[in-house]
Order: C-alpha cells, then structure tokens, then sequence
C-alpha cells in the first residue's frame, strides 16, 4: 500500500537506503492526505473508487443528501524520480431532501466536486542517504531513532478547474443551491458560484519509524482566486500489520467563510500484489453543519516502466568489469591455443 504511508513499502526500512521509485504501488489511498513521494520516473498509476455519504444539515432545518461519488487520481512520474503530474477528479450523483418548508421537497443532482491538475515536486529526501545495517542487532535497525521523524518534504500546487457553468455543488456544498431559512434573513442572497478555475497548493511531509509507522501531514491552501478560500490540514498514521495488511487513522480540519468542519477517517488496506492494492474506509464529521458519514471502497494500480537511474561512475565501472572479462576470455583462448600448440611441437 501507500508509499504515501508506505505500510508495506517500509517493511524494508531497517536495511538500505529508499530511492523515490519503489518495488511495490506507492498509492494516495486509502484516505485523503497525499505522500510526499511521487511514483517514479516512467511510472503511470491509477486510484479510483466509489463512496457513500450521507449529510444532515441543522442550519436547513435538518436537510439531507445522499450521495453516490465516484473518484479517481491519475498519476505519473516524468523527467526525474522527484516529479509527478496528478490529475484528480470526483463526480458526484445525489439526491436532495429539502425540508425548509412544510412539504419535504426532494430533488436529483449531479455534478462534479473536483477537478484538480498540478504537479508535485519532491524537495527533501532524508532516506537519499544510506543508513548502515548492523546485522548482530534487529532492535538496532528497528527501534526508534530520532532521525526517523526528520519527514521527506514535497510541495503540489495546481488548479482546479470547473466545467459546469450551474454547479449544483459550488465549493463542495451540497446544499450551495438551496435558499438559507427564514431566521438567517438571507432569502435575497442568490446561492453561490465557484469560478472557472482556482488555484490550490498542498505541502506534504512524510515520517517513518518504528519500522512499521508511518505519519503525513499536509497543509492546505485551497480555492485561491475565489470567494471562499480554505485552509485545511490532514494528519494520517498508518501501521502495517504485516506484508499484506496495514489500517490506518487520520483527522482532517477546514476552515472558510463559507465551511468548517473536522473529519474523522479510518480504514485498511490490502496488497494484492506489488502492482495492485485495494482499500476500505469509514468516517464521520464532529459538526452538524452538516454533519456525515461516508463508506468508500477503492482500487490502485499502476503500470511500471521504471528504470533505475545509472550513474555516469557505474556505467564506466560496469564497461570496464565488461572489458576485462572480454581480456580474461581472450587471454585464456590463447593460452589454450599457445598449449595446444607446444604439445603439437613437441611431437614433431
């Protein structure tokens, strides 16, 4: 799972140094913080999924939503092992159960949440250097260390781009589009609109210890160049079970003019193989403006086409290793030849 937090990935972490590229998936799921580290150079890779959720507003005289959301994450590392192109998009199909008035009124809406293109660029790599194994001590290669919390440090920032001209969920909002109540005196505000695109920059760190632990955090700016900037923060902590199974727990605040809230996560994930990993997660909110509940499942996977990177010194060192086995071939050719040669002299 996750190299974003490397359940499985860092069962090794005890032995040698880790290179951005990895052996098994590095996957943002489950959960919604992202890893400081991209998927490697040559590497493309998918996430995708569907969630549940249901809301309960309590400022809309308790109205609902429930909704079905489909979501997925196109990754690809390009041009170095420390830079990814992501592209994240969420879509969403849900039904309204309005109660502002005496007669529930219900209504169906569909819509996209996110559309996210950026970059992520890796700018700190504390596990670039290759740490010494003691080979007499497993509690010396895995017992904590103080080094292990310095976090590899990586910045995303990019846009999100919006294709409806009416979105029904302006800002995530899926009660955007719904006249405030009576109390608010707000009924002559028009509901709001979210602009075409806006800007959104994420600075993730990533620490391991314990051989097993992982944590991430992320700081968020979200929306930049619109009405409603959000500032949030995700913090996810993940252990791995064993080789195959890791579970893990993350809260997650944001903070607007227009919203605030504080999420609840936990779930689990399975390596099915290096390539493939599947995933589960339930949480909830601590608010009731709205309040919800999700259930998601989902499913990473990539294509690797990565190679590791050959320095100029190996590849000098690797033409001379060719070089004297071609000598030592040759050398031995002739010496065969040249014995050959003398046992025929000799019986002449």
């Amino acid at each position: 799972m996750v190299f974003k937090k490397f359940p499985f990935l860092f069962l090794f972490i005890s032995s040698i140094a880790i290179a951005q590229y990895t052996d098994q998936i590095n996957s943002n799921r489950p959960g919604a913080s992202i890893g400081a580290f991209s998927v490697g150079k040559n590497v493309f890779q998918s996430e995708l999924g569907f969630a549940y959720r249901n809301y309960a507003h309590s400022g809309y005289n308790n109205s609902t939503f429930d909704a079905a959301i489909g979501f997925l994450s196109l990754r690809w590392g390009f041009l170095s092992e420390n830079l990814e192109l992501t592209i994240d998009s969420k879509y969403a199909i849900g039904s309204l159960n309005s109660k502002l008035s005496s007669l529930n009124q219900k209504s169906k809406r569909q819509g996209f949440l996110q559309n996210f293109v950026g970059f992520k660029y890796l700018f700190f790599d504390p596990f670039k250097k290759e740490r010494e194994v003691n080979v007499y001590s497993w509690k010396a290669n895995n017992g904590f260390k103080l080094r292990d919390l310095i976090p590899a440090i990586s910045l995303t920032f990019g846009t999100n781009v919006n294709f409806e001209k009416n979105n029904p969920f302006p800002y995530n909002n899926f009660f955007g589009n719904i006249y405030r109540p009576l109390f608010f005196q707000n009924l002559g505000i028009p509901p709001d609109k979210e602009p075409f695109f806006h800007l959104k920059g994420i600075l993730a760190t990533q620490s391991h210890f314990l051989g097993s632990w992982v944590f991430v955090t992320n700081f968020i700016y979200d929306r930049f160049l619109s009405d409603y900037p959000e500032i949030n923060y995700i913090l996810t902590l993940t252990h791995t079970i064993n080789n195959y199974w890791s579970v893990y727990i993350e809260n997650q605040g944001l903070k607007s003019d227009l919203y605030r809230n504080f999420l609840f996560r936990s779930g689990v994930a399975y390596l099915y193989s290096d390539d493939l990993q599947i995933e589960a997660t339930l949480g909830t909110s601590t608010k009731t403006t709205p309040s919800s509940f999700l259930a998601n499942i989902g499913v990473s996977y990539r294509l690797d086409f990565h190679k590791d990177f050959i320095s100029g010194e190996e590849k000098e060192e690797k033409e001379l290793k060719k070089q004297e086995k071609n000598l030592k071939k040759t050398l031995k050719k002739n010496t065969k030849t040249e014995k050959k040669r003398n046992r025929k002299a000799k019986r002449n």
